[in-house]
């Protein structure tokens, strides 16, 4: 998918760092994040024991030391991470969740760390119906509304990240994909 390729050029993985996946799902980003810089600490995160068990498959499969972790993402701790993605979690979990789930990844992250989320973002036009016909009818409308209004950005600021800025939108069959980058000061 055009928008994986894009997040993990944004993110720009270094050897040595720790990058947390939350909300990882089946392990599909993180195990292409762990094979494009084999000397990163990868760590995937997911309240899902089955989805965790097939992304510990796919790693298996491909030789990939992942470490995965149950748990949501309004859980992580502060770890002195260098770097957090998340990719299609947060349109699926409400308000009050998306706000935890964001102050826990500010917490989580060393100072002048990086976050990159790739999620749904504001829908218009075709993309509005696309994303009500599919993403909606599956996840329903309270919780991902948000994110098709285009508020995770403004989320994102409210949670004490800095220099927030949605840097590309992704048309997909579903609704437009938005990346967003952010870092915690200093």
């Amino acid at each position: 998918m055009r928008w994986r390729r894009a997040m993990l050029n944004v993110l720009a993985a270094r050897p040595r760092e720790t990058i947390l996946d939350v909300g990882c799902g089946t392990g599909s980003f993180a195990a292409m994040l762990k094979a494009s810089e084999p000397a990163a600490r990868v760590i995937g995160i997911d309240p899902d024991e089955e989805a965790l068990t097939i992304a510990r498959a796919k790693a298996d499969a491909s030789a990939l030391d992942i470490a995965w972790e149950q748990g949501f993402a309004s859980d992580i701790d502060a770890r002195g991470a260098d770097a957090i993605v998340s990719s299609l979690m947060f349109h699926q979990v409400p308000m009050a969740e998306k706000r935890a789930a964001l102050s826990a990844m500010f917490a989580a992250l060393r100072p002048g760390g990086r976050i990159v989320i790739a999620d749904y973002g504001r829908q218009n036009g075709l993309m509005r119906i696309l994303f009500r016909l599919t993403i909606q009818r599956l996840d329903g409308v309270a919780d991902t509304q948000p994110n098709a209004d285009g508020l995770l950005p403004e989320l994102v600021k409210a949670a004490g990240f800095r220099k927030v800025r949605e840097i590309e939108r992704v048309h997909t069959v579903t609704g437009t994909v938005g990346l967003i980058v952010a870092s915690r000061p200093d």
